[in-house]
């Protein structure tokens, strides 16, 4: 794992696309910006394990079912293109889902 430390104001870049700003810090709590494009999934770590296991439970069922896709699946199932780039219908902060988690923070 990199550390870095990095004051108020100061950026972190991940390649090219990638770029993290720190935008606040009060106490124990840091408040980072990130630009990245739309093809970047960004999510809380918490945010990101619900995706996973509502992404693992709709596969489960849909395994179970003979083929027929679980609801809010792809009709081709998980082998399709875009299969479980989406998270589940009401994780990550859009009720119909897919949305990036923005959580309650405010852009600047």
């Amino acid at each position: 794992m990199l550390l870095l430390t990095r004051k108020l104001g100061e950026n972190i870049r991940i390649g090219d696309d990638v770029k993290i700003t720190i935008v606040e810090v009060k106490g124990n709590h840091v408040k980072l910006g990130i630009d990245a494009p739309p093809s970047v999934k960004v999510h809380r770590e918490e945010i990101y394990e619900r995706i996973q296991q509502e992404n693992r439970r709709a596969q489960a069922l849909q395994g179970g079912t003979g083929g027929i896709p679980a609801p809010g699946m792809p009709a081709g199932g998980a082998g399709s293109p875009g299969a479980g780039a989406n998270p589940a219908p009401g994780v990550g902060g859009d009720p119909a889902g897919g949305a990036p988690d923005h959580g309650p923070e405010k852009k600047p």
